[in-house]
């Protein structure tokens, strides 16, 4: 019976999906120089001083969980690590010669699986690697945000969010990576055409991200009250008109020198009086 069988359903535990791959060896130990580092880890960024308290906690207790590896398909006698990167390079800087792992018979789409669940169970993954993870599923193996929704335990709406933060700037994006614009923030500046304006303000500022939203507000007012100046020829032409008419003229001249001419009549005998004028021209 193995022993990491768990029950099925919406937001699957990392041991439930490893009760649902064959394990070669359970539990055992490898040199951790055997071990290669997932090609699919989601998480980029690991903090130096977190790693320096797990290397000492390792130092002191040894490694409590076991890391989960699959044999590499491309380096004879090597193992490729699928869960368990920050503890794998503890180790390695406590200096240890064997780790404890479970060996699993794993393809590339389940590796994903487990290296995307573990990190985000953990919430070990910044906004921008847990899109990412969201996306590599959308686009290497099919899934579709229904899919990934019910993988991960989280709403349809979750998954869209954090997808549309890689619509933004790649500048925003690496504010948003470096943990130095919250996921709060990185919410209220997806769609804006100014966002890397708002973004560095945030951080000079050191803006919450009620503050934020305040001043995306004003600066929407600031524009929608901004009052329009038109070209002085235009108005020109326009009074020339109405004395000629005696109607209220409007030129909406675009900047191809495209446009609109529009004459403002209230009633048949404007329109009428309009008309003549303009046969008179001809």
């Amino acid at each position: 019976m193995n022993p990491f069988k768990a029950k099925k359903g919406l937001g699957r535990g990392l041991s439930s999906l490893i009760g649902d791959t064959d394990i070669k060896i359970p539990n055992n130990k490898i040199p951790i120089s055997s071990i290669v580092p997932n090609k699919f880890q989601p998480r980029k960024i690991f903090e130096k001083d977190s790693l320096h308290e797990l290397s000492n906690s390792i130092k002191e207790r040894g490694i409590i969980q076991p890391l989960v590896v699959r044999k590499s398909k491309n380096e004879s006698n090597k193992y490729e690590l699928i869960a368990g990167e920050r503890r794998w390079q503890a180790a390695q800087t406590a200096g240890l010669n064997e780790v404890p792992v479970i060996v699993l018979d794993a393809d590339n789409l389940k590796s994903l699986e487990l290296a995307i669940v573990e990190n985000v169970q953990r919430k070990d993954l910044n906004p921008i690697e847990e899109a990412n993870g969201y996306k590599s599923l959308i686009d290497e193996f099919s899934y579709d945000q229904e899919k990934v929704s019910k993988f991960i335990g989280k709403s349809r709406s979750h998954v869209a969010n954090y997808l549309r933060l890689l619509t933004l700037p790649e500048e925003v994006i690496k504010l948003i990576s470096e943990n130095k614009i919250s996921h709060g923030h990185a919410k209220v500046l997806v769609g804006l055409d100014n966002s890397q304006v708002i973004a560095k303000k945030i951080v000079s500022k050191k803006l919450s991200v009620r503050q934020t939203e305040s001043l995306i507000r004003s600066i929407k007012n600031v524009r929608k009250n901004k009052t329009y100046t038109k070209d002085p020829n235009i108005s020109t032409l326009e009074k020339m008109l109405v004395e000629k008419t005696g109607l209220n003229v409007f030129i909406k001249n675009k900047k191809n020198n495209s446009g609109q001419l529009i004459f403002d009549y209230k009633d048949l005998d404007q329109l009428n009086r309009l008309i003549q004028i303009i046969k008179s021209s001809y």
